[in-house]
């Protein structure tokens, strides 16, 4: 089999490297582009840049609200359908969601009370943030497709891009600044890669920078709404407060529309897990009841569920640079939890999983199946306990 050049531009603990994960998965099974989504693209004449000022002009026309100052509904309405709608309906065209009746749920709920005007705003702008990645990989996709013609190609990555560092560059900051990872300098990183990777005309390499960018965004997501630093403990210690000034129920929507995000990806292997987590931050749901530990377990289980998925792939694609590729996503979905291993395995099982996980990507890119076959063995007994943290 082909040797893969392991795209990294961030290490993660015992040296297992943020690399590239599956070339043909970007996202959960979504429903193919329909002739609606094709007609919404159509329409999109505005730019990256374009769309980024429309939700920064909307949400702090929604932040005039805090503090007991007043929010112009009418004009918040209008910003939403003539300088950010065309995008949302784009991508909810194209992946069968709903994006833009949340949106316009929320302005309502707003404007009739329903909801505090920093709850809209926290709405609005994760939403829009998982708008933004979901444009981020439709031009990844297009680029792929597009491949063989180099600025065609390059032109869709230049887009892609432009809506990170629009909207989604200073979201990964923050979680890089509280948790001391290098998301973002991962992710440039990946961007770099692909552009080479386009004028070598390696799809393959392409295709490992590509999943270098995906994962570290939604690793990202992961430690804004789950991990120890995210909203679901936020979100606990605010309503276990009496004297707190905070809007709790504008940190539950935080937590809940950062999920939305990884909703759909992990769905497939835990709908269960991924239900119980999408339940609990729901807005109907009483904050009181939130509990940090109970997301974060869920949270783990789903990644775990997730990787062991990856590895099935791996062997079911065994000699092919698929078995490599899905070898990758295996670690790398253990790497986003990285940070709550040692509380569920204990500190050796925790630096032995990832020691593990790394030796057996090496295993498969070798080609050698009977130390992949004994490695996995190892790494799976972690991960099946994983699947069953808190239960």
């Amino acid at each position: 089999m082909k040797t893969l050049h392991v795209f990294a531009s961030a290490t993660i603990a015992l040296g297992l490297v943020l690399a590239g994960c599956g070339a043909d998965k970007t996202a959960a099974p979504a429903t193919t582009t329909t002739a609606a989504a094709d007609q919404a693209q159509t329409k999109q004449e505005k730019s990256p840049a374009d769309y980024t000022k429309g939700v920064q002009d909307l949400v702090a026309e929604l932040n005039k609200g805090k503090d007991g100052g007043k929010v112009d509904w009418a004009k918040a309405t209008k910003l939403y359908t003539d300088e950010v709608k065309p995008l949302v309906a784009a991508r909810d065209a194209e992946s069968n969601d709903t994006i833009s009746d949340q949106i316009e749920a929320a302005l309502k709920a707003g404007q009739d009370g329903k909801f505090t005007a920093l709850t809209v705003a926290q709405l609005t702008e994760k939403l829009s943030q998982k708008v933004f990645f979901l444009s981020l990989r439709h031009d990844f996709k297009e680029a792929n497709e597009k491949f063989k013609d180099t600025k065609v190609a390059k032109d869709e990555l230049a887009e892609g891009r432009a809506y990170f560092d629009g909207l989604l560059k200073s979201f990964v900051e923050k979680r890089d600044t509280a948790y001391g990872t290098q998301l973002v300098a991962a992710i440039t990183g990946a961007f770099d890669g692909m552009n080479k990777a386009v004028d070598a005309g390696n799809n393959l390499e392409y295709n490992l920078s590509k999943q270098v960018a995906d994962k570290s965004l939604m690793k990202a997501f992961y430690l804004a709404s789950g991990a120890g630093k995210g909203y679901g403990y936020k979100v606990e210690k605010l309503a276990a407060d009496a004297s707190t000034k905070e809007d709790v129920k504008a940190a539950q929507a935080e937590g809940w529309a950062f999920f939305q995000s990884l909703k759909t990806y992990l769905e497939g292997p835990d709908k269960a897990d991924a239900d119980l987590i999408n339940s609990k931050f729901d807005l109907a749901t009483d904050a009181k009841s939130i509990k940090g530990d109970e997301i974060n377990k869920a949270y783990v289980r789903a990644f775990a569920l997730t990787a062991q998925d990856e590895y099935k792939q791996m062997f079911a694609n065994w000699g092919k640079d698929k078995a490599s590729i899905t070898a990758l996503e295996g670690a790398l979905f253990l790497s986003v939890v990285e940070t709550d291993l040692p509380k569920a395995l204990g500190e050796e099982a925790a630096k032995s999983v990832l020691t593990n996980a790394q030796a057996l990507l090496d295993a498969v890119k070798a080609g050698n199946k009977d130390l992949a076959t004994e490695l996995h063995g190892k790494v799976n007994v972690e991960l099946d306990k994983l699947a069953k943290y808190g239960k």
